[in-house]
C-alpha cells in the first residue's frame, strides 16, 4: 500500500463510519475494482483511533458533563440525567460485545463475502428509510429506557455483518422506536465511542503480538485523514439531518449495491 492509496482508504472510512452507507461496502470496493492490497491490521487500527478521536472531540461537552455528572450521582447515590445515560449508553453496549465474542468465528468464515455485503446493503438501507418514514420522530434521549436502549443495542449488534452499517442500524432501531432524527445520531455516535474503543484494543492486541513491520508514515497519514474527515462527516451529517432525512442515504445504499451486485457478477469478487 502506497502513500495514495493510504490517504484514499482513511478518507474512505472516515466518511463512512459514521454515516449510513457501511464502510465495510465501501472499503471492499477499491480492491475489488483496482487489485489494491489489504491495507492490514496497523492501518486499520490507526483509522480506527483517527474515528475514535473525531467522535470523542466532536462530542467533547457531552462526554465530560457525562463524566461529571456520573461521579456526582455515584458520589451522592443518586440518579441524574447525566448517569443515567451514561449507564443507557454502556448497557447498549453490552449485546455487541456478546454477540462479538460469541459470532466472531461465524462472522469472519461464512459472512464476510461481497455476496452479504451488497445484500445488506440494499436490505438495511431499505429499513433505514422506512423506520424513518414511519417512526414517529418526536422522543428525545431524555425519555430513553432501558427496553429501549437494549433494543438499540441488540440492533447494534447486527452491525458486526459487514454491510449492515453500525451507525445506520443503530439509528434505524432509534427511528423506528419513535426517537427525533438528531437524538437517534447522538445515541448512536455516543454508542460508538466504547465499541471503536473495544475494536481498536482488540486490533492493538494482535498488532502487538504481529511481526510485520509498520510504516509509521502510513499510519500517521491514516490517524490524521480519517479524524479529520470523519469530524467534518459528523458536523455535516448533522446539520442537514433534519433537512434530508434518510432517503438520500437510502437512495446512495440501493445503487452501491447495484455497483457490488455488478462487481460480483460480472467476475471481479472477493468472495
Amino acid at each position: 500500500m502506497d502513500a495514495f492509496q493510504a490517504v484514499i482508504l482513511a478518507l474512505i472510512q472516515g466518511l463512512t463510519e459514521f454515516l449510513p452507507i457501511s464502510s465495510s461496502a465501501h472499503l471492499i470496493l477499491p480492491s475489488a475494482l483496482f487489485g489494491w492490497p489489504d491495507q492490514g491490521l496497523a492501518f486499520d487500527v490507526a483509522v480506527h483511533l483517527g474515528t475514535l478521536l473525531a467522535v470523542v472531540v466532536y462530542y467533547r461537552r457531552d462526554l465530560l458533563a457525562m463524566t461529571g455528572g456520573s461521579l456526582k450521582g455515584i458520589r451522592t447515590s443518586t440518579m441524574n440525567s447525566e448517569l443515567r445515560l451514561t449507564l443507557l449508553v454502556g448497557l447498549a453496549t453490552i449485546p455487541a460485545v456478546a454477540a462479538g465474542f460469541l459470532a466472531k468465528d461465524l462472522i469472519e468464515n461464512e459472512l464476510r463475502s461481497a455476496t452479504v455485503i451488497a445484500v445488506t446493503t440494499v436490505l438495511f438501507g431499505v429499513l433505514l428509510w422506512l423506520a424513518d418514514v414511519l417512526g414517529a420522530r418526536r422522543r428525545g434521549t431524555e425519555t430513553m429506557g432501558v427496553g429501549s436502549a437494549l433494543l438499540i443495542g441488540m440492533a447494534q449488534a447486527l452491525a458486526l455483518i459487514p454491510g449492515t452499517s453500525r451507525s445506520g442500524i443503530t439509528i434505524t432501531a432509534a427511528l423506528a422506536l419513535g426517537f427525533r432524527r438528531e437524538d437517534a445520531a447522538r445515541f448512536s455516535f455516543l454508542m460508538s465511542i466504547p465499541v471503536i474503543l473495544g475494536a481498536g484494543l482488540l486490533k492493538a492486541k494482535d498488532l502487538a503480538e504481529s511481526t510485520v513491520p509498520v510504516d509509521w508514515l502510513h499510519l500517521i497519514l491514516g490517524v490524521a485523514v480519517s479524524g479529520v474527515v470523519a469530524y467534518l462527516t459528523i458536523v455535516f451529517f448533522l446539520r442537514l439531518l433534519d433537512r434530508i432525512g434518510m432517503l438520500p442515504f437510502m437512495i446512495y445504499r440501493l445503487l452501491l449495491g447495484g455497483v457490488l451486485f455488478y462487481v460480483i457478477y460480472s467476475g471481479t469478487t472477493l468472495s
